[in-house]
């Protein structure tokens, strides 16, 4: 892998992103590689982000500095909903720049930032402006959440057409079997599934299989 911004996404709400990305920065750190979590943009808090909070605990880090100082939780919004809703709520506009440059801080202090959007791939930030455009312009590689609950076999690939589309380069496919509970059947075959998938499709992408395990 590459030192950098790694952004990470997924086919939709509740797919487990943020489980996924502090289980990923955990693996990373341990192999060497000096990691840290940022979110794009939080919803539904006030002064911490949640997710923020979770990567932690999954990293077994507790807060570091960079979240004490905001490097890591930019921009927080109060309601919980889409980016573009949201800031309309609270009265004032996403500060892009702002992102930007916290983001190119914790580039210098670390060899990876997994930087977590909101929602899924096509979750608008703006009312004119969606996530994938803002991975795609920035030329981020993609980390892509799914797992193997019924009907995430259609959002994978409608996801990844769009992902074609913009030349987006996907790095890694992370297969979450967090939350337990989906059918092992079902389950089972949207592994297999994918994993040919990629072969065929998307040869250098990595499948990365993410494990159930207690926070």
């Amino acid at each position: 892998m590459e030192n950098g911004v790694y952004f990470v996404s997924g086919i939709d709400t509740n797919i487990g992103k943020s489980y996924a990305t502090g289980f990923i920065a955990k693996q990373w750190n341990e192999k060497g590689v000096r990691t840290i979590t940022q979110k794009l943009i939080q919803t539904g808090n006030t002064d911490l982000s949640e997710d923020i909070e979770l990567h932690r605990k999954l990293m077994g880090t507790g807060l570091l500095k960079e979240d004490h100082e905001g490097l890591t939780m930019p921009e927080i919004f109060t309601y919980p909903c889409s980016p573009h809703l949201a800031a309309e709520i609270d009265h004032r506009s996403i500060d892009f720049d702002k992102i930007e440059k916290v983001t190119h801080e914790l580039c210098n202090r670390y060899d990876a930032v997994l930087l977590e959007g909101a929602g899924g791939l096509m979750v608008p930030l703006t009312r004119d402006y969606l996530t994938i455009d803002y991975v795609a312009d920035k030329g981020y590689p993609l980390i892509f959440i799914t797992s193997g609950r019924l009907g995430s076999i259609n959002h994978f690939l409608l996801s990844l057409e769009a992902i074609r589309k913009r030349n987006i380069r996907l790095h890694a496919v992370g297969y979450n079997l967090f939350p337990v509970g989906e059918d092992k059947i079902i389950q089972k075959d949207t592994e297999e599934y994918i994993i040919n998938y990629l072969k065929v499709n998307f040869p250098e992408t990595l499948f990365i299989k993410i494990p159930c395990i207690h926070v």
